[in-house]
């Protein structure tokens, strides 16, 4: 094997060899996981929980004087600090390089051992990897969130790496077999909860922080519920890992978490190509505070009892396109812009005057929110209304066919 710093691996298979002797004789709890089949019985497999007894043993390795010596040398490679840097969270320098790098390797070493029987080759390829990471000129990061509410036919780019895709048999469970209580129930077995949200990306090696995901991703559930009408969440959390190694489990957004009251939809292809459109134009809400709001106040809505849900949705309304006339002229506002027909607008018109509010408004304004996004400019398609409104320039065009 080919080595770029060999006092690394030295130092570090010391430790490893020191950690296998604490460890040599004791019992790894396992976890019993079932593999679903479409045809048959249920396959299941015995699977050791290695990274949950290594970060439970974490103290104790801690003080080991390997320990100490290998963070020593960590401390000398910049790549190092880099890396660990990720995982800093309140940590000390030397506890960060501990958590990312040491008890990592020694995971991955024990997994490859099936327990901690110790075997060169093993070592030597989880130090391989370790140095590939360290070293290479690219990282690979990658965030997971299973979804739900949604069924899809095939894979759906919703824009700056983030992909719907239906989720692979284990692809979690091996990587965190701790996984199994964090998954929504039923994850895998239900049609409409067959598909992960995966976030990938391209780090360079001098990235010293991974992507935010939880808020990427949480966008992506407020696109694709904007997109669909469908009750869709995500999470509850989000699985990262970086160079195909586990990097850390993090809770997604609450409101993008949480499944909304309503039906499961179907992901096509025209809907998908809406909420990738749609999850780039969300950035408007950062410089348009009233946007932002009424985006806000609509996603709230979808998990609300009446009378709050009227009262989010009339909120959401008047922050969108009320503006200074108010609730009225948001209703105006908004019948002009969706309504085809005179019949068509009359009958919004009705629909917002209900108490408490119906199915059809709270989708007109979703379907609002929809054009208003697309459109780019929410005050200058107000004033652009208004002139609709007074006859002086045709009803602009609909920015959305399909919603």
């Amino acid at each position: 094997m080919a080595l770029r710093a060999l006092h690394l691996y030295e130092s570090l298979r010391a430790f490893c060899l020191a950690a296998f002797g604490a460890e040599r004789g004791a019992q790894v709890p396992f976890a019993f996981e079932e593999h679903a089949t479409r045809d048959g019985p249920s396959l299941y497999e015995y699977r050791p929980l290695i990274r949950g007894f290594v970060d439970e043993q974490a103290p104790t390795l801690r003080r080991l004087p390997d320990a100490r010596n290998a963070i020593d040398d960590l401390k000398l490679e910049p790549a190092a600090a880099i890396f660990a840097r990720a995982h800093r969270l309140g940590q000390t320098e030397e506890d960060a390089l501990f958590r990312s790098i040491l008890l990592p390797l020694l995971t991955w070493t024990a997994e490859r051992c099936g327990g901690f029987d110790w075997q060169d080759e093993a070592f030597d390829a989880a130090y391989a990897d370790l140095e590939q990471t360290l070293f290479g000129s690219a990282r690979t990061y990658v965030a997971l969130a299973p979804l739900v509410g949604v069924s899809a036919g095939n894979d759906a780019d919703l824009g700056s790496g983030i992909h719907v895709r239906p989720a692979v048999s284990g692809e979690i469970s091996q990587l965190w077999p701790e996984a199994r209580g964090l998954l929504p129930p039923e994850f895998g077995r239900d049609i409409d909860r067959m598909l992960v949200l995966e976030l990938r990306r391209e780090l360079d090696s001098a990235d010293a922080e991974p992507p935010d995901a939880a808020g990427e991703l949480a966008d992506a559930v407020t696109a694709l519920r904007l997109a669909t009408a469908g009750a869709i969440s995500a999470g509850p959390v989000v699985f990262e890992r970086l160079d195909f190694r586990p990097l850390r489990i993090s809770p997604l957004l609450p409101i993008a978490a949480t499944q909304p009251i309503g039906e499961s939809t179907r992901l096509d292809r025209v809907r998908a190509r809406l909420a990738a459109d749609l999850r780039a134009k969300l950035e408007l809400a950062d410089g348009d505070r009233q946007l932002g709001e009424a985006l806000d106040r609509w996603e709230l809505s979808l998990f609300a009892d009446e009378p709050f849900r009227s009262a989010q949705v009339k909120e959401a309304l008047g922050c969108l396109l009320g503006g200074d006339a108010g609730p009225w002229g948001a209703a105006m506002r908004t019948a002009v812009l969706l309504g085809e027909h005179t019949k068509d607008r009359a009958e919004l018109l009705a629909a917002f005057g209900e108490e408490p509010l119906g199915r059809e408004a709270a989708d007109a304004v979703r379907r609002a929110l929809v054009e208003v996004l697309m459109h780019g400019d929410r005050t200058g398609l107000a004033a652009t209304l208004d002139e609709a409104l007074l006859g002086i320039t045709p009803r602009p065009a609909s920015a959305l066919r399909v919603a």
